[in-house]
């Protein structure tokens, strides 16, 4: 139709073919990125893993609340358009694939390490923690776990994607599943704290939330072992 309509010299019919185009061109490009981001999956199938497990945290430089991992095994077909880092994804486009994850990937899971286990352990075994935690809730043994960042030795057949959450769609999914889980806690939180304002601030360390801690005082919740500016001290 767009061709037939070409050499059509009404503007009004012209500024519609455009507007055609523009979309058909973006769906094209979305579709494209899309299936870059199920490249390795693609790949690790074709070697006879069936079962690739992705995995992803949030809340890990944050002041208060929980350190949150997500894992998701996704089919191979058909593919969730839309996945990518949950950090440039809006809270409602989020919560809009949080829903299309739960449904249609073949299994999922999420894992917590708390404030208190945090401090007790450290950062990154609570970390490792977390992610044991989420691949212990998936329904399906996964053959390979990839995940974001750098290895963690958590299983045998792991591979480490730097920046894997805008790489590879199952990290992807992982990384929305457990900011919209952890961000729906913080907001829990903060009918409990209404003074440090979690809802809002999600735990990180905002002005407005330095300044309650600095007035108020720590909460429960709170990670006392975390340092301010990067040094060894605790922050309380």
């Amino acid at each position: 139709m767009l061709d037939e309509l070409a050499g059509d010299e009404r503007i009004g019919v012209r500024d519609a073919c455009a507007a055609a185009r523009s979309r058909s061109q973006a769906a094209s490009g979305e579709t494209a990125r899309t299936e870059g981001l199920y490249a390795l999956e693609r790949q690790l199938h074709a070697k006879g893993l069936a079962l690739v497990a992705g995995v992803d945290e949030v809340g890990r430089g944050a002041l208060a609340g929980p350190l949150t991992a997500g894992a998701v095994i996704l089919h191979g077909a058909p593919r969730i358009e839309g996945l990518d880092d949950s950090k440039r994804l809006s809270p409602q486009r989020r919560e809009e694939l949080s829903v299309l994850i739960r449904e249609q990937a073949v299994c999922f899971g999420i894992g917590h390490a708390s404030s208190e286990e945090i401090d007790a352990l450290g950062v990154t075994a609570a970390l490792k923690l977390a992610i044991t935690r989420a691949l212990a809730l998936l329904s399906a043994s996964p053959d390979h776990v990839v995940i974001d960042g750098v290895p963690l030795h958590l299983v045998e057949n792991e591979t480490a994607v730097v920046k894997g959450d805008s790489k590879v769609a199952a990290i992807a999914a992982a990384s929305i599943i457990a900011k919209v889980e952890r961000d729906a806690i913080m907001r829990s939180l903060a009918l409990v704290h209404p003074e440090f304002k979690f809802d809002i601030n999600k735990g990180y360390g905002t002005s407005e939330h330095l300044a309650a801690i600095a007035r108020c005082g720590p909460s429960a919740v709170h990670r006392l072992s975390f340092s301010l500016g990067g040094g060894t001290l605790s922050m309380f």
